[in-house]
């Protein structure tokens, strides 16, 4: 588990445990037996800000994991997107004549962005950023680095003819 979630279940059950029913039940049965107005105003006030304070605490940490969840989770929506485009950035790879991707391992790529393939890979805890995001910026990143060397070197031949 990473260090984020750790933090974060360690928060959440240290609020959870520090304000529970038993305590809040235990303060309110100390109020009943308290005869001065301003003590039990006070136990009554320290009652609702710790439930208030928790209650923070809590939303804070369930916006946390929110964020945790929504780097590892891709959304239908954004499936069906990603299954209509990749088919096109992976067509402009392999077109541009350079390209030492193999076509096979293309049409691997597009499998694995099936739908169906995906959430099932998601449930079993499959970060599909850090498995086929990031091999695919290298791959971009390679193909764009050759593409602008190759036209470099051909204008720099370019030059030279002209100049000889």
């Amino acid at each position: 588990m990473d260090p984020n979630t750790v933090e974060l279940t360690s928060i959440l059950t240290k609020n959870i445990a520090e304000v529970t029913f038993e305590w809040v039940t235990n303060k309110l049965k100390a109020a009943k037996e308290v005869k001065d107005i301003e003590a039990l105003r006070n136990t009554y006030e320290e009652i609702i800000n710790s439930l208030v304070r928790k209650n923070s605490e809590v939303t804070r940490v369930a916006q946390e994991y929110k964020v945790l969840y929504d780097r590892v989770n891709i959304s239908d929506q954004d499936i069906e997107y990603l299954q209509s485009t990749l088919e096109k950035i992976l067509n402009l790879l392999t077109s541009s004549g350079n390209s030492s991707v193999p076509s096979a391992s293309i049409e691997i790529v597009k499998q694995i962005v099936n739908k169906e393939t995906l959430k099932t890979m998601q449930l079993l805890g499959f970060n599909y950023k850090e498995a086929i995001g990031e091999p695919l910026t290298e791959v971009c990143s390679t193909m764009i680095r050759k593409k602008f060397e190759l036209t470099k070197n051909s204008s720099n031949k370019t030059s030279q003819i002209r100049n000889k």
